[in-house]
């Protein structure tokens, strides 16, 4: 759950904190634990999507 800073955050707001946290994803590693907590959040989604995505091999 998010803290009750980024419930404070407006619906546009949420939504463009999110889209600037998919165009500029970065490790979870790299991440800086100061930036906005809808930011990290959905980076943390985006580390989900990414998980669940099984690698498709092709044969030659």
């Amino acid at each position: 759950m998010l803290s009750s800073v980024a419930a404070e955050v407006d619906l546009i707001e949420e939504l463009r904190l999110r889209r600037w946290a998919r165009e500029h994803y970065v490790p979870r590693h790299q991440r800086e634990m100061a930036w906005h907590p809808v930011i990290l959040d959905e980076m943390d989604r985006k580390d989900q999507e990414m998980a669940e995505v099984e690698p498709v091999f092709t044969c030659a």
